[in-house]
């Protein structure tokens, strides 16, 4: 399981980014070995389980140019790392309270030289900047989530989509997003045939705003 189940998925994919999708693997193993931020089992299928799984996201969204986009909770560096090795001319934030996962993450990001990710130790509600999405891997329930990004989105959205957030998560969500009358599921078993996304979602909110009395 490498970089060609990526190819598989995305065809257009440049000789630098199959590069860096390449190089993940040993970072990730050579780092893990240090400070453990993947599962045994799971860095033995990292680029299903992490890489693929992260850009499930870009089936669903592609970022323009020059667009801001917050990872959430990023651990490891997903969904952040892999999405920004797709969208090279997009700039990524990842943020985690967990300081050795950041170290982790900037170890990673010098490693494939990626010059649009900023990695901050920082919980996300001290954060002052405001983005045109959120990405994130299931740190909490959607709730909780969204009230610890209150404030980071941008009004004015540069996409088709409104800005948002995008979610990845599994199983049954009926309960965790009965408020959320907005929000649009994507089954990931709908672009990628593997049995691990069987039952894995893409979970778009886009954000509300109140109208100005």
């Amino acid at each position: 399981m490498n970089v060609d189940l990526i190819s598989k998925y995305f065809t257009t994919l440049t000789d630098a980014q199959k590069q860096h999708f390449k190089g993940l693997e040993v970072l990730y193993q050579d780092w893990n070995q240090k400070i453990n931020v993947v599962s045994r089992k799971d860095i033995d299928e990292l680029y299903l389980r992490h890489v693929l799984h992260s850009l499930g996201i870009a089936k669903i969204q592609g970022f323009n140019e020059g667009s801001k986009i917050l990872d959430v909770g990023t651990g490891g560096g997903f969904p952040g790392i892999p999405l920004a090795i797709l969208f090279p001319n997009t700039h990524f934030t990842l943020v985690d309270a967990i300081g050795k996962k950041i170290k982790v993450v900037q170890g990673v990001v010098e490693g494939l030289q990626l010059e649009n990710v900023s990695a901050k130790h920082i919980r996300v509600e001290d954060l002052t900047e405001q983005f045109d999405f959120i990405v994130s891997r299931a740190v909490a329930a959607m709730p909780t989530f969204v009230h610890w990004t209150k404030g980071k989105i941008k009004k004015d959205s540069a996409h088709e989509r409104k800005n948002g957030i995008f979610y990845l998560k599994g199983g049954d969500l009926t309960e965790e997003l009965k408020e959320y009358k907005t929000a649009e599921i994507f089954d990931l078993k709908e672009y990628f045939n593997e049995d691990f996304f069987k039952t894995k979602k893409v979970v778009y909110l886009p954000q509300k705003f109140k109208n100005p009395s």
